[in-house]
């Protein structure tokens, strides 16, 4: 494990569960915030200087306060700051936008008592006669739950997901409350929209706070690559699993990401299997694992295998959408602008009322995230400056308030998903030819 998931996973913290007790803490947070801004705004005209509102509630130290309570509260709070770490995060200052990156990674465990009530609830306060082990200790905390490994009386070697409690009541006022925080603070610029943002991590936590869904998703890839030699997905176990707590198989393995030493051709095949994974599921299957958490994923090494984890945010994508990715697939390897321009504006990432400047940068944008994919030679992610160019480019939109449009909900999963993969391959250090997996769906 990492430094910092020790260091979280040591210290637990208990999860706020009652709405009104989150709303006081979120309330005070932001009357924190508010409160630091206007005594910095106070001592700047008391020493004759105008001060900038926005800036002063935008500091760093704001930031890391408000990133540090999301962590504590887990649930709908995490959620959101880690949708808008991603979606918004090219639109920050590189500050700012590493601050609330923190919220991707491992949360705070909950205490024993509180873990031991939710079991209880779930499975009986006779619990422990039905196992053989509990380690209290999780193997790993994110923003919903976290799993832990057990041993049933009959031999069954499970991993066990526990979701934390009074995060699913407390979803929709985490939203309303949290984006109103950052409506007021800065945290996101007046150009962007962030309703769409905001509704994305609703419907999202609703869906992975239902514990039963997703074990029928999970049992849906486990079908769907059952006979693939490159994948394991494991299978839920309905005896112990409930609308809070879901028990699967216990897969051996490392995190995907800790391969950053392994030989240049493990480190390449992953990469490889998960993009070629991602074209299945867009393209074949029509249903995504749109969460691109690099916690996800597991290797094997003695099998070679990797094992697919948390299916929560799976989608189900219509099959005129995914028509129109494959036309705009093939109008980015044909370098044909005017069709990339209408069938993005078909799904949702151009409009129609962009001013042609801007029209042609998004469009500049488009081509150059298409060039790596026209390539037979291998493409080598964490070399490239493609990250780069990109957030250059953004960053040039939010300074001019001119922020294209937010796509709709599903092109907007769809982009996280491929955008965490191309960071995971960034982060082994991948060399991929990518013109040989996308041909086939072109």
């Amino acid at each position: 494990m990492t430094d910092d998931r020790d260091r979280y996973l040591s210290r637990p913290l208990p999860v706020p569960s009652r709405r009104l007790g989150r709303m006081a803490r979120l309330g005070g947070l932001t009357g924190g915030v508010v409160g630091r801004a206007a005594w910095a705004g106070a001592r700047e005209m008391a020493g004759g200087r105008r001060p900038d509102l926005r800036g002063l509630m935008l500091t760093p130290a704001n930031a890391t306060r408000v990133a540090s309570e999301l962590a504590r509260m887990r649930g709908a709070a995490m959620k959101l700051g880690q949708l808008v770490s991603m979606e918004a995060g090219e639109y920050l200052s590189p500050e700012l936008a590493e601050i609330l990156a923190t919220l991707r990674s491992e949360a705070h465990a909950m205490p024993g008592p509180q873990l031991k009530r939710v079991l209880a609830e779930n499975w009986g306060d006779d619990f422990l006669t039905r196992l053989a082990k509990f380690d209290v200790r999780p193997i790993a905390a994110a923003s919903i739950g976290q799993v832990h490994r057990a041993v049933t009386r009959d031999g069954r070697t499970l991993a066990v997901k526990v979701q934390y409690p009074g995060i699913r009541d407390s979803i929709d006022s985490d939203i309303a409350n949290l984006g109103a925080l950052m409506r007021w603070s800065g945290m996101v610029p007046k150009g962007l929209d962030l309703a769409p943002l905001l509704e994305d991590a609703r419907v999202q936590l609703h869906e992975e706070a239902d514990y039963r869904r997703e074990a029928g998703q999970m049992t849906r890839f486990a079908d769907l690559l059952e006979n693939d030699p490159d994948f394991v997905v494991p299978r839920p176990h309905a005896d112990f699993t409930s609308r809070d707590v879901l028990a699967m198989d216990f897969l051996p393995g490392v995190p995907v990401e800790t391969l950053t030493t392994a030989p240049q051709e493990v480190r390449d095949g992953v990469a490889r299997r998960l993009i070629a994974l991602l074209l299945r599921e867009l393209f074949e299957f029509r249903l995504i694992q749109t969460d691109p958490n690099f916690a996800n994923y597991r290797y094997d090494p003695d099998t070679g295998c990797i094992s697919l984890l948390d299916f929560g945010a799976t989608r189900a994508f219509p099959a005129p959408l995914v028509a129109d990715f494959r036309d705009l697939l093939r109008a980015g390897l044909a370098g044909d602008r005017d069709a990339m321009r209408t069938t993005a504006t078909r799904i949702g990432y151009l409009s129609d009322d962009l001013p042609p400047p801007r029209l042609a940068t998004l469009l500049d944008m488009m081509e150059m995230c298409f060039a790596p994919l026209g390539q037979d030679a291998p493409f080598d992610f964490a070399a490239s400056d493609l990250p780069t160019r990109l957030t250059g480019q953004a960053i040039a939109f939010g300074r001019e308030r001119d922020i294209a449009p937010v796509p709709p909900t599903d092109a907007l999963f769809l982009q996280r998903k491929v955008a965490g993969l191309y960071l995971l391959a960034a982060r082994l250090g991948a060399r991929v030819a990518l013109r040989p997996l996308v041909t086939p769906y072109a």
